[in-house]
C-alpha cells in the first residue's frame, strides 16, 4: 500500500487509523510481527473508527465513510480551487488523479483475509453499519448524510478518475473542510493568531419561526439574498428593543442561505483587533462569509470601535467582497453618551469632530433595520400564534389573561416574552 507517496493528501487530521490500517495491511502475512501486536493494532484502530463515527454519526461502509471523510476535509491546492471551478483543468489534475488512485486502493481492500488470519471477524460489521438513530455531533444530518452517500459512490467508482470527477463535483456543491462542512463559528486567539472554530451546537431556528416583524425581516432578507447572490450589499445593523428578534433573525438567515453558500463567524468586542487577520483567512474562499457581532456597544472610554471602523470602510485595504459585518445592538448609536458629554463638549474647540467620529461607525453599516417592542395587540397576536403552533389548546381569554400576568412581572411586551410564556406552560403541560 502507497500512503507515502500521496502528493496533496498529506498531513491529514485523523490520518493515524489509516496509517495503522495500511500497516496492518502490509504486516499480516509476513512473520515479522506477533499475532498479538498485530490484533493490538488493529482493535485499537477499529476503537478510534467507531469513535469517529459515533461522534459524526456516519453509518454503512465505516471504513470507506473515514476515508471520504479525509478527502471532504482536506484543504490543499486542488480542493480548494475546486469549490469555485468545479472539475479542474491543468497539470494540477495528475497529482489530484495520482492520489486518488491510491485511495482508492484504500477503498477497494478486501478486509476478509486480514480480519480471519487474526481471529477477529466478529468486527466486520464495521462494513456495514446500522444507522440505528445515530445523530452526529459534528455536523448537521444534511452533511452528514452527504458524506455517507459520498462513501457510497465513491466505493463504486471505477478507478482514480472517476474518484476525481466525484470529488471535484462534492467539493463544488458542498465546499472543503471546515468552512465547507460547518454553518456558524466563533473566532480564538491562539499563539500563532486568530483561528477560527466551528461552533457544533447551531440554534435551529429559522425566519418564519419569528412572528411579526414582517418589514424588517423583509429589509434583512433582501439585502442578505443580494449578498449570497454576488449582487452588492450593505452592512447591517439591527437596532431596538431587547428581546424583539434581532439575535433570531440572524439565526434564522443563516439556516435559510446555509444552502446557498452562506456562513457566519461570531467575533467579540474584545477580538476587534484581529478581524483584519480573519478577513485575510477567508477573503479567497468562495463562500459568503457574515461577520456577526451580536449586542454591540461600546463606552465611552472604550477604543475597540476604532478597529470596526477602518474593518467596515476606511482602511488603505477593501473590504472582501465576500464578506459582510452584521451587528445586533440595543442602542441606535452604538457608543454610549452622557448629559456630561455636552458640559465638557464646551471646551472642545472642535466639539462637532467628537460628535463625528461618535457617529461614523453607526454611518459606515449601510443599512440600520429597527425592531421595535410590540404593542400590547401585538404581542397577544404573538402569544396566540405560538400558542397554535405548540398545541396549546387553552380558552382564548384564559390565555391572554395569564400572558398579561406574564409580561407584568417578566420583562414587559416582548417576543422574548411571549416565548418564555409558551414554554412556562409546556413545561406545566
Amino acid at each position: 500500500m502507497r500512503e507515502t507517496e500521496l502528493l496533496l493528501y498529506t498531513n491529514m487530521e485523523h490520518d493515524t487509523i489509516l496509517k495503522d490500517m495500511v500497516w496492518l495491511m502490509e504486516e499480516y502475512q509476513l512473520q515479522n510481527v506477533r499475532k498479538e501486536d498485530l490484533k493490538k493494532v488493529l482493535f485499537s484502530a477499529v476503537n478510534r473508527l467507531l469513535d469517529l463515527s459515533g461522534s459524526h454519526g456516519f453509518y454503512g461502509n465505516l471504513w470507506i465513510c473515514y476515508l471520504t471523510y479525509l478527502l471532504v476535509n482536506h484543504e490543499n491546492v486542488f480542493s480548494m480551487p475546486c469549490e469555485i471551478t468545479g472539475e479542474m483543468e491543468g497539470s494540477m489534475n495528475y497529482a489530484a488523479e495520482h492520489d486518488f488512485h491510491i485511495f482508492k486502493e484504500f477503498i477497494d481492500y478486501d478486509f476478509t483475509k486480514l480480519f480471519e488470519q487474526l481471529q477477529a471477524e466478529n468486527l466486520m460489521f464495521i462494513f456495514s453499519f446500522e444507522k440505528d438513530g445515530i445523530q452526529s455531533k459534528i455536523y448537521n444530518g444534511r452533511i452528514r448524510d452527504c458524506i455517507c452517500q459520498q462513501a457510497k459512490r465513491l466505493e463504486f467508482a471505477k478507478d482514480g478518475l472517476d474518484v476525481k470527477v466525484l470529488m471535484s463535483e462534492f467539493y463544488k456543491n458542498y465546499g472543503v473542510g471546515k468552512l465547507g462542512l460547518h454553518k456558524a463559528f466563533h473566532v480564538e486567539e491562539t499563539k500563532d493568531g486568530a483561528k477560527i472554530v466551528p461552533i457544533l451546537n447551531i440554534s435551529h431556528v429559522y425566519l418564519e419561526d419569528l412572528v411579526g416583524y414582517e418589514i424588517p425581516k423583509q429589509k434583512l432578507i433582501a439585502n442578505t439574498e443580494a449578498f449570497v447572490d454576488g449582487k452588492k450589499a450593505n452592512n447591517c445593523l439591527l437596532f431596538g428593543d431587547a428581546g424583539t428578534g434581532k439575535s433570531s433573525s440572524i439565526k434564522g438567515i443563516l439556516n435559510e442561505y446555509y444552502d446557498r453558500g452562506l456562513r457566519i463567524i461570531e467575533v467579540y468586542k474584545h477580538q476587534f483587533g484581529l478581524l483584519n487577520e480573519i478577513t485575510q483567512q477567508i477573503k479567497d474562499r468562495h463562500y459568503r462569509l457574515i461577520i456577526y457581532m451580536d449586542d454591540l456597544s461600546f463606552e465611552d472610554f472604550e477604543v475597540e470601535y476604532k478597529y470596526l471602523k477602518a474593518v467596515i470602510e476606511g482602511g488603505l485595504e477593501n473590504k472582501p467582497d465576500n464578506v459582510l459585518i452584521y451587528a445586533t445592538s440595543n442602542r441606535r448609536h452604538l457608543i454610549r453618551e452622557k448629559f456630561t458629554d455636552k458640559e465638557e463638549r464646551r471646551d472642545d474647540l472642535h466639539s462637532s469632530d467628537t460628535v463625528q467620529e461618535k457617529l461614523s461607525l453607526v454611518n459606515r453599516f449601510g443599512v440600520s433595520i429597527f425592531f421595535c417592542a410590540p404593542d400590547k395587540k401585538e404581542f397577544q397576536m404573538i402569544v396566540k400564534t405560538l400558542a397554535k403552533r405548540h398545541n396549546l389548546h387553552l380558552p382564548e381569554e384564559e390565555l391572554l389573561l395569564e400572558a398579561n400576568k406574564w409580561e407584568l412581572s417578566h420583562g414587559g411586551l416582548s417576543g422574548r416574552t411571549a416565548q418564555q410564556f409558551i414554554d412556562y406552560l409546556l413545561g406545566k403541560k
